[in-house]
């Protein structure tokens, strides 16, 4: 279940490795204008609120009630499966994502990292008409150069303003 709940919040909100470990149950459970976010804690020390997506939600939300830390406002919202550290627990790392995203993917026959969901996002997010300036801020990037990156529609010749000419 937990698994589930990182793997849509990468998914669905195009976090960094290091912002979703910063994540504590108190940032899933903002709410702007009666629609619930994420408080992202980004680059620079940068605060973004994040819309919350529906799937990720429920799936954070059921992970919260089965891992049994959901009363914990303070606590890391992600854990690893072990901590043999003792005391508070503490906060699943960029490391343990990266091999939670290495695995899953291996099992689906190809392997990438954490960064290439992100870049999914952002992508899809292009590719279904999001404007590139709210990718940009959904992102977390200062410079929109960056979020250029992930802009795909370029490269397809089906978007080439050669079709869109008309005489």
């Amino acid at each position: 279940m937990r698994d589930r709940a990182i793997l849509a919040t990468l998914l669905y909100h195009a976090l960094r490795r290091e912002e979703l470990c910063k994540l504590t149950v108190r940032d899933a459970r903002h709410e702007r204008r009666g629609v619930p976010h994420l408080k992202v804690s980004g680059k620079g020390e940068k605060t973004r609120y994040v819309p919350l997506h529906g799937v990720a939600g429920d799936l954070i939300a059921e992970y919260l009630k089965k891992a049994g830390h959901a009363a914990d406002h303070a606590g890391a919202l992600f854990r690893p499966l072990r901590n043999s550290r003792g005391g508070r627990e503490k906060a699943i790392t960029p490391d343990g994502i990266y091999k939670l995203v290495r695995k899953y993917s291996a099992a689906l026959g190809f392997e990438i990292g954490a960064h290439a969901l992100r870049a999914t996002a952002a992508t899809n997010a292009l590719d279904h008409e999001a404007d590139i300036a709210k990718v940009q801020e959904w992102l977390g990037h200062s410079n929109i150069a960056t979020t250029r990156i992930y802009d795909q529609r370029k490269t397809r010749p089906e978007d080439s303003p050669t079709f869109k000419v008309a005489y």
